[in-house]
């Protein structure tokens, strides 16, 4: 026995044999974590994250059995690539590394910042308090106020951002020791191995400087927009635009202010919202319709359990839900649910086809592994969704689903569209890019814990050209706002599916017979397209990516041809407009101005407040000096009575020292003469020297406040 190599004991069928005790056993431990995961975003109680907590302890200890099983095995001998392939994505074992009291530490950090921001409310001073989803987001939408949207930036940031800082820095801490665990030198580092890639990276930097130049063109163009309307004093032409005004809490998406941007304001678009409503659509109606396109494709229809138990709107029974949408695999092969809280609106519709396009792909790959059943790569798994709402939002589309009247736009109209697709998607991209371009550079220590908000802006400020509206300090933590950092999501894939949808969407519309501009192809009812979406998605991970996209597009790498084609018409007309108006790319004056007419507030020694109460507070201050100044007359005045008087005394008191009535010296009476300072006695003329100097010390008080008063009004009047 002790001739036997250890190679005998891993040979290629004994790690047949462990995959397929790793198969039965985790379908059962994923399935329990996932319903308990399930039972506490949609009812935040502290018994049901209590039980998610434990259910993930479980998950854990699965994943570090099996994996720390599955690196004994030498996999490069094996025949099998498959085998391969599955030893080596268990060998991660992710934060399960961490010794069990940390890892129940870690599992409490991420679930507290989660729940901060998914139970965080602004509250009105007098009046209710408002939530993300329903309140905060519609009045960012909506409101054209600069004050009002202040008030919901910064009441935001307080409510969620403040609170997480100080867990996002032992985050950070376990994070990486997760990482450093898993052989990796950062979790920066662990993220990035998801695209097995070496050359991510430089990759990515290619990608955005091939797109820089139709956002700055965008950008110029919506500055001048806001410009436009809300003044010079609020939006300068050649600075960064205040992030409050983008109609979105983030500044992610600016679709929302299309009404300010049109480029052709006497053609708008029809408003789909309206007709959604005026044609009584339900949520479950928006579900039906992207699972009627799927079909339409010869792809599956959601099974019956989707319907009886996703969550498709927000509870109405009182229950603390998280909104944020998102899809969920089950493990069982036929349990897939949706949780989004969804509104009938048109960004809300092709949000539903984005995530029943999640759904798609969990249904296409569940018959594989456990260890398989993922996106070829987490920017595949986002692009499959979103390149069905490409074809969802289209002219063509919208008129088949009754949702629009007019047959044909013109070329107007078409430019008009174009723009609100980029308000939407090419808004999107250097926010998208630098979420994880922040993180990264958290975990690597470049950015040091004192400077996260600091240097956040700074990243915000050089890619995407938008500046906070009121100053930040480093008590802020305005990126947890967000809830992929609070919820510990990495972002890039965001980034890349952004770019990959438009390379799937011409792929599958070429396959679809389509003829003309990118932009007007609608793949709806194609069978073709529909197989050749079928053959990746039900490869799930089981290929590394660069292969599954071949297989759709012929290409092996991410490409942005598709997308500066789509939007080829709409960058033609913005480089032209913006050359009319004389407008400079960029923003060459780079800084925020954090002047309070900006914020729609005043400074007051130092403190910004409201102007009405600087106003107030500037009255105190002023009779606060007159009432000083008369004071201080009041006090000379009696100073120099009772100088006079003391001299008085002083000279009746030296003639009587002289002589008295029966021709004696006076000394010999030993006369003393005393005077009061403060309740104190003391001599005459040190009291005297005392007054003087209290008057004199009061004077320059006064001269003080006069001087602050005058800076005051000379400040206010400059404002």
């Amino acid at each position: 026995m002790s001739n036997l190599s250890p190679d005998k004991f891993y040979n290629e069928s004994v790690a047949t044999a462990f995959l397929r005790l790793y198969e039965s056993t985790a379908q059962l431990v994923w399935n329990q974590f996932m319903e308990a995961s399930w039972n506490y975003v949609t009812n935040i109680t502290k018994k049901n994250r209590e039980e998610m907590l434990r259910s993930e302890a479980s998950r854990s200890r699965h994943t570090l059995y099996f994996g720390s099983r599955a690196r004994l095995f030498k996999t490069s001998g094996y025949q099998d690539p498959l085998v391969q392939r599955m030893l080596s994505k268990l060998q991660n074992l992710d934060k399960a590394a961490l010794p069990q009291d940390e890892l129940r530490e870690y599992n409490r950090l991420l679930a507290r910042m989660e729940t901060t921001f998914s139970t965080a409310q602004v509250c009105l001073n007098e009046g209710p308090c408002l939530d993300l989803e329903s309140d905060l987001q519609e009045l960012m939408a909506t409101s054209r106020d600069p004050k009002e949207l202040l008030w919901a930036w910064q009441g935001w940031r307080d409510a969620v951002g403040r609170q997480i800082r100080p867990t996002f820095e032992h985050y950070v801490q376990f994070s990486n020791k997760v990482a450093q665990l898993n052989g990796y030198k950062d979790m920066g580092a662990l993220w990035r191995s998801k695209y097995e890639s070496d050359t991510l990276e430089q990759d990515l930097e290619v990608l955005y400087q091939e797109l820089q130049p139709l956002y700055l063109n965008l950008h110029a163009y919506v500055r001048r927009a806001l410009h436009h309307h809300y003044g010079p004093e609020v939006v300068a032409l050649k600075r960064p635009i205040p992030a409050h005004l983008l109609g979105n809490m983030w500044a992610q998406s600016w679709v929302k202010i299309l009404d300010l941007v049109l480029p052709f304001p006497n053609k708008p678009p029809e408003d789909v919202t309206k007709t959604m409503k005026g044609q009584h659509w339900k949520p479950t109606k928006m579900f039906e319709e992207a699972d009627d396109f799927f079909t339409s494709l010869g792809l599956f229809p959601v099974p019956d359990e989707f319907w009886t138990k996703s969550m498709l709107e927000k509870p109405t029974d009182g229950r603390e839900v998280e909104c944020e949408a998102s899809s969920w695999d089950f493990y069982n092969g036929k349990d897939f649910r949706i949780k989004k809280c969804t509104e009938v609106t048109i960004e809300d519709l092709l949000s539903v086809f984005h995530q029943m396009g999640h759904i798609q792909y969990l249904m296409q790959y569940r018959n594989l592994s456990v260890i398989f059943r993922r996106g070829a790569s987490p920017a595949f798994e986002e692009a499959v969704g979103s390149v069905i709402t490409l074809s969802a939002s289209s002219h063509k589309y919208m008129i088949h689903r009754g949702l629009l009247s007019q047959e044909s736009q013109d070329s107007e109209e078409e430019v008009n569209f174009l723009m609100s697709l980029a308000l939407e998607k090419i808004a999107f991209i250097p926010f998208a890019y630098l979420m994880d371009l922040f993180r990264w550079r958290v975990f690597d220590g470049t950015i040091h814990k004192d400077l996260y908000n600091q240097e956040w802006w700074n990243l915000r400020l050089k890619y995407q050209g938008v500046c906070p509206p009121v100053s930040r300090t480093e008590d802020d933590f305005d990126p947890g706002a967000k809830f992929h950092i609070a919820a510990n999501i990495p972002y890039i894939r965001y980034f890349l599916s952004l770019v990959l949808q438009f390379q799937l969407h011409d792929a599958l519309c070429q396959a679809s017979g389509h003829v003309g501009p990118l932009h007007r192809c609608d793949i709806y009812n194609s069978k073709i397209a529909g197989k050749m979406l079928e053959d990746v998605l039900s490869l799930g991970s089981s290929k590394p990516w660069p292969e599954v996209l071949q297989k759709i597009t012929g290409e092996t790498s991410v490409s942005t041809k598709a997308l500066m084609t789509y939007f080829k018409p709409l960058l033609n007309w913005l480089v032209a407009e913006n050359v009319r108006q004389g407008d400079v790319l960029g923003w060459p004056d780079f800084s925020c101005s954090y002047e309070e007419k900006f914020a729609g507030r005043a400074e007051f020694l130092g403190m910004a407040v409201e102007p009405e109460k600087a106003s107030t507070l500037q009255w105190l201050l002023l009779v606060l000096s007159a009432v000083i100044l008369l004071a201080v007359l009041l006090l000379a005045s009696r100073l120099y009575y009772l100088d006079k008087k003391s001299v008085t005394q002083a000279a009746q008191a030296q003639d009587s020292n002289t002589t008295n009535p029966s021709g004696q010296k006076a000394g010999s009476q030993n006369v003393e003469l005393k005077s009061c300072f403060l309740g104190v006695s003391t001599e005459p003329l040190q009291a005297t020297k005392r007054q003087w100097a209290l008057l004199v010390l009061c004077f320059i008080l006064m001269l003080c406040l006069i001087g602050l008063v005058v800076h005051i009004l000379i400040q206010h009047r400059k404002t």
